[in-house]
């Protein structure tokens, strides 16, 4: 259920904007936040810088759900926490996105989101795990050798992020967690504990 995946990606493309090569940029050539390492590897395997600047819209969704929202389980987060942990993604990689988020929650941190940690996030106030999720995001980026360069881009970015995250986990409610079975009677104790009811019955 992908209810979020494409107001997710108008979001982050307002961010992204249109291409860029940027020298002191680790992630080289962009077009719309897409590098030619993953253009090459979701579309052309010989493409070259012209060739990214050309992608098409069709191109470019393909690549974002494939690199990052899948890589996020976006389709299985909470509304709000999908576009949070999409937008990290997409600026600082799925595998760090994803540990922060399971350091949100407090589960281990092997950077795959499966049933554990989307127990653990769903267990929380979707506001309170943006907030959280964005603050590391801003201490992360804080600490690169690049801050000086980008921060007021970033800051912006994560700023702009938190709010628009926030809104959405305010307009619907979270997923919830699958249902668990219920837990089996003993017959036994029941049977005993009857017994000891009628014996507890204070006489007449």
């Amino acid at each position: 259920m992908d209810r979020n995946f494409k107001r997710a990606l108008s979001l982050v493309l307002k961010h992204e904007g249109g291409w860029s090569d940027h020298p002191k940029d680790p992630g080289g050539a962009t077009m719309k936040g897409v590098t030619l390492a993953s253009f090459r590897q979701y579309v052309k395997p010989t493409a070259t810088k012209a060739d990214l600047r050309k992608i098409t819209d069709e191109q470019l969704a393909t690549i974002y759900r494939r690199h990052y929202w899948d890589a996020v389980h976006g389709a299985e987060l909470p509304d709000g926490i999908d576009f949070a942990a999409f937008d990290f993604a997409v600026n600082s990689g799925p595998s760090r996105s994803a540990k922060y988020l399971q350091a949100v929650v407090g589960v281990t941190q092997d950077g795959r989101i499966g049933p554990a940690t989307l127990r653990a996030i769903r267990a929380k106030r979707a506001a309170d795990v943006v907030n959280a999720l964005c603050d590391k995001r801003m201490a992360f980026l804080q600490d690169l050798s690049t801050w000086r360069t980008f921060r007021k881009g970033w800051t912006r970015r994560v700023s702009d992020v938190r709010a628009e995250a926030i809104r959405m986990a305010g307009s619907s409610p979270s997923l919830p967690n699958p249902p668990t079975a219920p837990a089996k009677t003993n017959w036994l104790v029941a049977l005993l504990q009857a017994f000891l009811a009628i014996f507890r019955r204070p006489a007449k």
